[in-house]
């Protein structure tokens, strides 16, 4: 028999829409969901199933990060790839804990150092390690001069359509499950600004044929209305960015946006722009890159995506010096302030949206029968103050597959599985009448 938990008294948002349920209860049998909705609809529960009481705490899907780098250990942005794999993979266990622990309970790639994210995902997916679902990309693919172009330990470099095609077969043999694609370029780079298409159309087709080929999906960098159409055009299914639109991109987004989702990935660059002068750039040269002028395209451009029903999602290039890992919740801030959503709204995106993005199967992003138990247990409601949300210590327990977590970011996390919880809580409970007998004590004595 499947181990089972029976969550009661809690406000349970479900993800579907963006009701919170004020007497709501959740039951998982093995890391599958068979009932969440209100207390009252609950069915006959076996009395051998585990009962947890949530005091009355907020309860919600699981979010997914549209845009991790999990492989990235918080350095200046302009030192990405200088570690060895071997130092790279002790930061990448840290960084998929935190991630969890920040509640996000998937996460799609968008580019890893060395490919560690593949072995990262094996050990998440076997139980080795806490960490999100992880669809892993391995390196980085881009063309020669590409943004991509920055040392052997972060892309794979290729050129031409049958030379794309080879690495997109080297990719699928190395485990990869997503491709990430740069087709243009990024303020920083010297030799790719942005803007600047990096790929033909021809080569840019064979990368989305080929990895569709072999069950692999296709995530891009682009900034620019130039590169966001191309990957329309060929299949790409996640887009990074999508700073600047025309109406014409606009207009294939909305012929594709039930199958296509946008991770703006906005944090870096709000980030980069009030923390420039420490990291050696001054206000003058960021703003003469144009990143003042992207940020405030981008804010036109969610907009009018949502307006016509694309998915956005939350991730934001999570993993630099400016935007350590653990900070991932900062984006939902982003939505409601820059975006104009309301709180439950910038919800839905990291959830329902995020998990539909995760999981093109259905699995993910909602509490329902029969989808996978990835949820969250919070400390306060975010659907009143989204900000609630980055405070880690608000975030009670954590369940991805059905294993339950709690204390992901502190210094000495542990796992609380379904088996451990009774005695986790017993103890708990017993040390609180001890000190209270010794209290009595004290006083009776005195």
């Amino acid at each position: 028999m499947r181990d089972q938990l029976l969550l009661t008294n809690l406000r349970l948002f479900t993800g579907v829409d963006e009701e919170v349920i004020d007497q709501g209860a959740v039951w998982v049998e093995g890391n599958t969901i068979r009932f969440a909705g209100a207390a009252m609809d609950l069915p006959e529960i076996p009395d051998e199933v585990r009962r947890l009481d949530a005091g009355g705490q907020f309860v919600m899907p699981g979010m997914t990060e549209s845009h991790a780098h999990l492989s990235y250990a918080n350095d200046l942005p302009t030192a990405i790839g200088v570690k060895p794999a071997q130092e790279v993979m002790v930061h990448a266990l840290d960084n998929a804990r935190l991630t969890l622990g920040a509640g996000f309970t998937s996460a799609i790639s968008f580019g890893s150092v060395h490919r560690v994210d593949v072995v990262l995902r094996n050990a998440i997916n076997a139980g080795q390690i806490p960490g999100p679902r992880l669809e892993a990309s391995g390196r980085d693919l881009g063309a020669t001069a590409s943004n991509a172009d920055l040392g052997d330990s972060l892309a794979l470099l290729a050129d031409g359509p049958w030379g794309v095609r080879r690495a997109v077969r080297q990719l699928k043999k190395n485990g990869g499950d997503i491709i990430k694609l740069f087709l243009d370029g990024e303020g920083l780079s010297e030799q790719s600004p942005p803007g600047q298409l990096t790929y033909t159309d021809e080569e840019v087709a064979a990368a989305c044929q080929e990895a569709h080929a072999r069950n692999m999906r296709v995530a891009t960098h682009s900034r620019s209305a130039a590169a966001v159409k191309q990957a329309l055009r060929f299949g790409a299914d996640v887009i990074g960015h999508a700073n600047y639109l025309d109406e014409e991109a606009l207009d294939l987004f909305k012929q594709n946006r039930d199958r296509v989702a946008v991770g703006p990935a906005i944090a870096w660059e709000i980030q980069f722009i009030n923390h420039c002068e420490s990291l050696g750039f001054s206000r003058a040269a960021v703003r003469e890159m144009g990143y003042d002028a992207e940020v405030e395209a981008t804010k036109v451009a969610v907009k009018k995506l949502l307006e016509i029903g694309v998915k956005v999602l939350p991730g934001g290039d999570y993993g630099l010096s400016i935007t350590p890992h653990g900070s991932n919740a900062k984006d939902l801030e982003y939505f409601v302030d820059l975006f104009g959503l309301s709180p439950a709204e910038a919800l839905l995106c990291a959830t329902r949206d995020g998990g539909a993005a995760a999981d093109p199967n259905g699995m993910l992003g909602t509490l329902e029968a029969g989808k996978l138990a990835d949820l969250l247990v919070v400390d306060g409601d975010p659907t009143a103050d989204i900000t609630i949300m980055q405070d880690h210590s608000r975030i009670t327990a954590v369940m991805q597959d059905g294993r339950l977590y709690t204390g992901l970011t502190n210094d000495n996390p542990y796992l609380a599985t379904p088996e451990q919880t009774d005695a986790i809580l017993t103890a708990r409970a017993q040390s609180e009448t001890l000190r209270k007998q010794a209290e009595y004590a004290m006083r009776s004595a005195g």
